[in-house]
């Protein structure tokens, strides 16, 4: 039996069911107190439809009118009987205040994180982001790390939330795709314990040039990434087995760390023949 959803169009801005879209900050969302009810949004249909592929449950819809005929049909097929709040886009743009990507917003509800041992189970290539906290550059770690043979991604918790409707739209939906957790204190041992190297990049004159061959025979990396600006925690860099740096011409000393991430995955997550 084919279950439908409920489409209802806006009304009322001040309707309390619409709170997640218009008055919810991303903190409150995430609903510290009672996890089981965190929710995230996710926004366009790409992006949509991974988070239904990775198996996570909608809440409700948000969509331009258009669209619940056309391209959202399927995702709103896909999601059962929740509510599908609709309107014409510019009434959307006034009551979320941003315009959405291809008119659309899905909430949903976050999913339980593994460990970060059940995450590096079988993992040869891990990126390891310390406090990284624009959201932007998080999705665009992730989308890297997804494309260039990373197996997972472990993040400290004063970083910013992958599931953030910025770093999950700009990693195109891949956060749902490749196994994140949160590290506590004391990483560094609970990776080596894995059987991990661990490969701070950061610029120092004892570093190694990314493409030193020593790092690519290592059966276990990961790959450390500081904050913006500040980069690397000395203590951290002092507690890695390797620091790495990416080689620069023109002056140029370093790169953005999302830029940084790609170069590095792309170099690192090399598999050996």
């Amino acid at each position: 039996m084919t279950v439908m959803a409920d489409i209802i169009e806006i009304e009322d801005f001040s309707a309390p069911e619409l709170d997640i879209y218009a008055r919810l900050t991303e903190n409150q969302l995430v609903n510290r107190a009672n996890p089981a009810e965190g929710l995230f949004i996710a926004e366009s249909p790409l992006v949509i439809g991974r988070a239904l592929d990775a198996g996570c449950v909608p809440q409700s819809f948000l969509m331009e009118k258009k669209h619940v005929s056309g391209k959202g049909a399927a995702l709103i097929a896909r999601g059962g009987d929740v509510p599908v709040f609709t309107a014409e886009l510019p009434v959307l743009t006034r009551l979320t205040g941003f315009h959405l990507t291809r008119g659309m917003l899905c909430a949903m509800y976050r999913p339980v994180l593994p460990s970060p041992e059940v995450v590096c189970a079988g993992a040869r290539r891990v990126a390891v982001l310390e406090n990284v906290m624009n959201p932007t550059n998080i999705g665009a770690i992730f989308r890297s790390a997804a494309a260039l043979n990373m197996d997972a991604v472990l993040l400290t918790s004063a970083g910013s939330d992958p599931l953030y409707r910025r770093a999950l739209r700009v990693s195109m939906g891949t956060v749902l795709q490749i196994p994140w957790a949160y590290l506590d204190e004391g990483w560094q041992e609970r990776l080596q314990a894995l059987g991990f190297k661990t490969a701070a990049m950061a610029l120092s004159d004892n570093s190694l040039r990314i493409d030193d061959p020593r790092l690519t025979a290592e059966e276990k990396l990961a790959v450390v990434l500081g904050t913006e600006g500040d980069g690397l925690a000395a203590d951290t860099i002092a507690r890695c087995d390797y620091t790495v740096r990416i080689p620069m011409s023109h002056g140029v000393d370093s790169l953005n760390v999302a830029a940084a991430s790609a170069v590095a995955f792309y170099q690192l997550g090399m598999r050996r023949a």
